[in-house]
């Protein structure tokens, strides 16, 4: 997902990208440009016409753009390579270690998972607490028009047993408190995928407002669900297109709003993240309470356990991990498909769901914490082989720029993954070029249209994509690309360079 430069790209979705030059994206330049653009980076590969091929491809990019790309054969024979061993920031390419950790284990993993629940804790004086608990389920529905994993099912089983409680807690203490990863820019945290994550979430802990043109000089109507108050300073105009901006603080629930909105505009929808989805969970089952008839005479509260040093594995030595007791439920919903979520992780790049997900496999084995998570995708790449000092990650979504792979490291992942039993099973989470997820305008009319699968990976400056291919003599390929230190405002070019190259690739295969 991208990091915006400007308030107004906080607005947009992270994953959506421009359509690339038909003519970039379908054959390389036969005349290299000046010097100053060529890559400076070591590369060696067997096919040294492909390999300048691809070269003269990539140094039509924007001048300082880095490149990394490995290339290779099901059985790990080495087609093209160039910087494969440099290290880059993998943006949203962390996913496919998030969703690769998990797929190993998938099947015990789904097993322990549990549901968000509702419980009455007493207080006494014949009074009780509702405590909405999470247990680090992703899909849990505010929606009015909720099908499944509804917040009104325990909502209406509270107003069966009681008609007046205290307080409403939002209770998120399964995961230790961290809801946000190192590394993370604070600038992301309004936006809707920097989110806080939390083992009780909701509505992937986001809420949205609409703003609606008036008249030409008069502020738009805002309307939402109210739980961040919206500081109107937007104008409506006599154009027909939005040009809106917002600005939050972290840990504010006022969001700014300014610029302009023509008369003959659609209605925007702007959407924020939750910096406490606990608290906002509990906000709304208290409002369904209310529509219930039910009394709340106390206050709405979150409940979150602090990190510890005992959430550390390398500091609690060989000492189980910290985990609160799993207190029994007046009403637990049951847990979501893991399989049907790593389909959402992948082909949209679902940020609060990955590290949800990561989350889930650092509890398997531990408390929940990052430290644990860190822990555990060591022990999932050690079993697929990946080289350890192919990758540094400090988060599951790809948010954090402390995040480092190889694409050695990332090729080698995706080459052990196509050994395994479910493989077919995981590639088809995996967006599909020219057709779907953050894949769906790249690569259509050409010769990897539905022949690519893979993730992309799109943060500040950088971009990746990585996964599988199949060559137009019909062999499958494992690939990885990354481009770091892009100029600004060099994105598209940039992205357009790195998918000719693999076009160039599978014809040359």
């Amino acid at each position: 997902m991208t990091m915006p430069a400007g308030m107004r790209r906080f607005l947009l979705p992270l994953a959506l990208l421009g359509p690339l030059s038909p003519a970039l994206a379908q054959q390389a330049s036969p005349q290299p440009p000046p010097a100053r653009h060529a890559p400076s980076l070591p590369a060696s590969a067997p096919d040294q016409a492909l390999l300048g091929t691809v070269e003269r491809v990539l140094a039509q990019a924007p001048a300082g753009t880095r490149y990394g790309l490995l290339v290779e054969a099901l059985d790990g024979t080495e087609l093209l390579a160039i910087a494969p061993d440099q290290r880059f920031i993998p943006a949203s390419n962390t996913k496919l270690f998030t969703t690769l950790a998990a797929q190993i284990d998938l099947a015990s993993l789904q097993a322990a998972a549990e549901g968000t629940g509702v419980r009455l804790e007493p207080v006494g004086d014949g009074r009780f607490d509702v405590i909405l608990e999470g247990r680090g389920d992703a899909g849990l529905s505010g929606a009015e028009q909720c099908a499944s994993n509804c917040l009104a099912t325990l909502a209406d089983a509270v107003a069966a047993a009681t008609q007046s409680v205290r307080h409403v807690v939002g209770d998120a203490s399964w995961y230790p408190d961290e809801r946000w990863s190192p590394g993370m820019s604070w600038n992301n945290i309004q936006a809707r995928y920097g989110a806080g994550i939390s083992a009780l979430s909701i509505d992937d802990n986001e809420s949205a407002v609409t703003i609606t043109p008036t008249a030409p000089g008069q502020a738009p109507a805002v309307s939402g669900n109210g739980y961040h108050t919206i500081a109107n300073r937007a104008v409506t105009n006599s154009q027909d297109k939005a040009n809106l901006s917002t600005w939050r603080m972290p840990n504010d629930r006022e969001v700014a709003l300014t610029g302009t909105i023509g008369i003959a505009a659609q209605p925007a929808t702007l959407r924020f993240g939750i910096d406490d989805p606990a608290h906002y969970a509990a906000w709304q089952l208290a409002r369904m309470l209310e529509q219930r008839g039910v009394r709340i005479s106390g206050a709405i509260e979150a409940r979150h356990r602090p990190l510890s040093p005992s959430d550390d594995p390398a500091r609690r030595g060989g000492a189980a991990a910290p985990q609160p007791p799993a207190e029994a439920m007046l009403a637990q919903l049951p847990p979501q498909d893991l399989t049907a979520e790593l389909h959402t992780i992948n082909k949209v790049s679902h940020n609060v769901r990955a590290e949800l997900l990561l989350r889930r496999v650092a509890r398997h084995s531990g408390s929940g914490s990052l430290a644990d998570a860190e822990a555990a995708l060591a022990a999932a790449m050690a079993q697929a082989g990946v080289p350890k000092d192919g990758y540094t990650l400090a988060d599951g979504s790809g948010m954090s720029t402390y995040n480092r792979m190889t694409p050695r490291a990332a090729a080698a992942l995706l080459r052990w993954a196509a050994g395994q039993p479910w493989a077919e099973t995981f590639r088809k989470t995996l967006p599909i070029g020219g057709v779907d997820g953050t894949l769906a305008r790249r690569f259509t009319g050409t010769a990897l249209e539905r022949k690519l699968y893979a993730k992309t990976g799109s943060l500040n400056a950088s971009r990746a994509l990585s996964g599988y291919l199949t060559t137009t003599g019909g062999q499958t390929l494992v690939f990885s690309a990354f481009a770091n230190d892009i100029p600004p405002g060099g994105e598209g070019a940039a992205l357009s360079a790195m998918d000719a190259a693999l076009l160039a690739v599978a014809a040359a295969h």
